[in-house]
């Protein structure tokens, strides 16, 4: 069943889990149509309505697969407009024993795969989607990091500069979409409480601000902000959300 023409719809990689997860769930909860994205098949157990009927399963480390998702996408909308995309979708290789894996020792293959997933995606399906996204004088959040600001005891230094170089990329899109109507924003999460969290994470919690980890239905709910009207002169910022990591 094709949504209402009063519905709107949402693009989100990366919604297998945590933060993603939370981000269907609190968009399907407002009434919202969500077309999700992940390397995974959707799974029965996720529990929102229409979610297979609108999951896409790709691999964003593949240029190739990413630029047939944008055809995809455009078949799922049969013409109508994309109210929020959202770039989720994040990859951090790590060594064998799961140690971070630094400047020095990152596979330049692994380099490319991360850049892929963590950068490249978000420049494709915002460009790729211009057209339904400018219709709805829609949104797109860009999911940066604590990690590209600083050097992260457990995120890799592909993964870190990736999501540097998404900051970057969420003003260059602001300024370039804006005459759209769309907006570009980004939030960078710090800590927060799902099922990759490293060995140690205690430690850094310790010295937050807030003393706690963060919730992923927390991070949805900046994420709804920013792609609803309360923020609807908001564009070119990132939002930290992160208890305090930051400061």
């Amino acid at each position: 069943m094709d949504s209402a023409p009063s519905q709107r719809t949402l693009l989100l990689t990366g919604a297998s889990r945590g933060i993603g997860h939370a981000t269907v769930k609190k968009f399907a909860a407002e009434g919202w149509r969500v077309i999700s994205c992940s390397r995974q098949a959707f799974a029965p157990e996720c529990p929102w309505p229409g979610g297979e009927r609108n999951h896409i399963q790709v691999d964003l480390s593949d240029p190739q697969q990413t630029m047939t998702a944008v055809e995809t996408v455009k078949e799922r909308l049969d013409g109508g407009r994309l109210d929020a995309l959202v770039n989720n979708a994040g990859i951090s290789p790590k060594a064998p024993n799961g140690e971070r894996l630094s400047t020095l020792d990152t596979d330049l293959r692994d380099w490319g795969k991360v850049f892929h997933v963590n950068f490249f995606a978000s420049v494709v399906l915002g460009r790729g989607l211009r057209d339904e996204l400018a219709k709805a004088q829609g949104a797109i959040v860009n999911v940066t990091s604590i990690a590209g600001s600083r050097v992260h005891p457990f995120a890799g230094a592909a993964y870190a500069t990736s999501k540097a170089a998404l900051a970057a990329l969420t003003r260059e899109m602001a300024h370039d979409f804006g005459p759209l109507g769309v907006r570009v924003n980004a939030i960078a999460p710090g800590e927060v409480e799902t099922s990759i969290l490293s060995e140690g994470t205690d430690k850094i919690v310790e010295k937050l601000p807030m003393r706690r980890l963060g919730q992923p239905n927390e991070v949805a709910d900046v994420i709804y902000f920013l792609c609803s009207h309360p923020s609807a002169y908001v564009s070119g910022t990132e939002i930290e959300v992160n208890g305090g990591q930051h400061v």
